[in-house]
């Protein structure tokens, strides 16, 4: 850039070098100066009477005053220039925020003003110069204990459903006591109240202590309506900083340097606990925190760069300024009704997710009363179902024992396999059991044998297990064997003869041709 200050120092070496008797060309190819800016510093000690080794026996800062002094450009109109570009950047500043305004235009309006002004490349160099003043940061010392900045992490985690085989995509909620740099991270299914509300009690009681204030972004999950002064937060979020007595703030609206901390900390998850998780699978939420957890406790015992202590050294001096937790956990149940469907379940709207009622309830409507992990479910005041949580949309979460008789032994039937009546069988008798094992081999699909399985075992309910065992020792002898042939066994009292060797006689006639005939 033209008239770009130079140090000292390279200025002392043109002199010398001119002292060495180099030639100005030799001079400008070895500093990098042109030799338009060496014959100007020549001229100026010239000017003043010193010669180029006199010059390089003055200091730094009288050389610095005798070049500067001298050498200056219509000092009138550069200032005039500067000043008058000063005068506009307020302006200049409030334009560039409305849509579509850019600096180029801001430069071709600017110069139609002022036709002796800046150039394009000195108008952006001064809007620089500018914006690096008006985003000066301040520092800021941290009081143990004081406050505990909260966000959630702009990129996701997940976890494999392993029912379903789908990723299920997680919020990450931050949490950081500044003083320390000590820090919660937790995967959850939302950043919805309930959601928000349970990750920060458990934040609190990972910290082993309560701090004075918590300053959170303007989430909707905890901020009802924003305002820079007086913020108005939801009941819930009110319900959870009495019950741990905390004061609640909010940042203002897009300033993040209001939490910092906390935007640090994201970037620090992203570093210290998303790459390293990022070849990991995960099959559940708890699995995925367990694993976040682990990282964690890695980076708190790391310590700080160029600092001889680490977070968990520097925390352990915070948590004794923190205040007691209370004895039980902050806990709010949310409410709401829903009419039971023909297949007896209930939707839980929060989740679009089904849940199983007793089947003679159908048609009524029942009051669900639940949390982040588990449903109630409530005729008028009996509670007639409870459920653990489950987030999947359009799921369904049913009991056994809230299924009609008929549905039951479907579901049973779609869990039959071969162990089952294997098992089953060997408790009636070894006949059974090795009658069973013929029956489902001699199917080639052996599901379509299980039926007639199911016929042997209720059979042992209609008749005696001494009966059923002779019976199918009789069936066995047979060289085909079914269902059918057992149970006509039962039925005709065959099992009660007594078991006889089976000969086999063939009656002579013409037919039968002698040994002679294969010769």
């Amino acid at each position: 850039m033209a008239n770009k200050p130079k140090h000292m120092h390279q200025v002392q070496e043109v002199f010398r070098r001119k002292v060495q008797g180099e030639s100005n060309r030799s001079i400008s190819r070895n500093t990098g100066f042109s030799r338009t800016t060496i014959n100007d510093y020549l001229k100026i000690i010239q000017d003043n009477g010193l010669t180029p080794s006199e010059a390089l026996s003055l200091s730094e800062t009288d050389l610095h005053g005798l070049i500067n002094q001298t050498r200056k450009v219509s000092p009138s109109v550069s200032n005039d220039r500067k000043l008058a570009l000063e005068g506009q950047l307020p302006v200049i500043r409030k334009e560039l925020r409305r849509t579509g305004v850019t600096r180029l235009l801001l430069w071709q309006e600017y110069i139609k003003d002022n036709p002796d002004g800046y150039s394009y490349t000195q108008f952006c160099y001064h809007l620089s110069l500018d914006k690096s003043k008006q985003q000066a940061s301040m520092h800021f010392e941290h009081i143990a204990g004081e406050n505990m900045m909260v966000d959630f992490a702009g990129s996701i985690l997940h976890y494999v459903d392993i029912e379903t085989g789908e990723q299920v995509a997680c919020q990450v909620l931050v949490c950081i006591l500044p003083y320390s740099g000590y820090t919660y991270v937790q995967a959850m299914h939302s950043q919805k109240q309930e959601d928000f509300i349970a990750g920060l009690n458990n934040a609190l009681f990972f910290f082993g202590g309560v701090p004075r204030n918590i300053k959170m972004d303007n989430l909707k999950s905890g901020v009802k309506k924003a305002n820079r002064y007086d913020p108005d937060f939801t009941d819930l979020m009110y319900s959870f900083s009495a019950h741990f007595g905390i004061n609640c703030t909010t940042s203002r609206v897009a300033k993040p340097k209001d939490k910092a901390h906390v935007e640090g900390a994201v970037l620090t998850a992203y570093r210290r606990i998303y790459a390293p998780l990022r070849n990991t699978t995960c099959y559940s939420l708890s699995e995925l925190n367990q694993a976040i957890l682990e990282q964690l406790n890695k980076h708190h015992q790391q310590r700080f760069q160029n600092k001889p202590y680490t977070r968990l050294e520097l925390f352990a001096e915070e948590k004794q300024l923190l205040s007691p937790l209370p004895a039980q956990a902050f806990e709010k149940y949310c409410t709401t009704t829903a009419k039971v469907q023909r297949n007896y379940h209930v939707q839980l709207g929060q989740d679009k997710h089904f849940y199983s009622v007793p089947n003679q309830l159908i048609g009524k409507t029942l009051k669900i009363i639940y949390d982040q992990n588990t449903v109630e479910i409530y005729d008028s005041l009996t509670r007639v179902a409870f459920h653990q949580r489950v987030s999947r949309s359009h799921g369904y979460t049913t009991l056994k024992e809230h299924m009609p008789s008929n549905h039951e032994a479907i579901l049973q039937q779609r869990g039959w396999d071969a162990d089952y009546f294997r098992t089953q069988s060997e408790k009636i008798g070894p006949h059974t059991y090795a009658f069973v094992n013929l029956l489902l081999v001699s199917r080639d699909f052996i599901e379509q044998s299980y039926n007639a399985c199911l016929g042997v075992l209720s059979l042992a309910k209609k008749y005696p297990v001494e009966r059923l065992e002779r019976a199918c020792e009789r069936a066995m002898l047979s060289p085909t064997i079914s269902y059918r042939q057992l149970e006509k066994i039962l039925i005709k009292g065959l099992d009660k003869a007594p078991l006889a060797p089976q000969q086999i006689k063939i009656p002579l006639h013409e037919n039968i041709r002698g040994k002679q005939e294969y010769k």
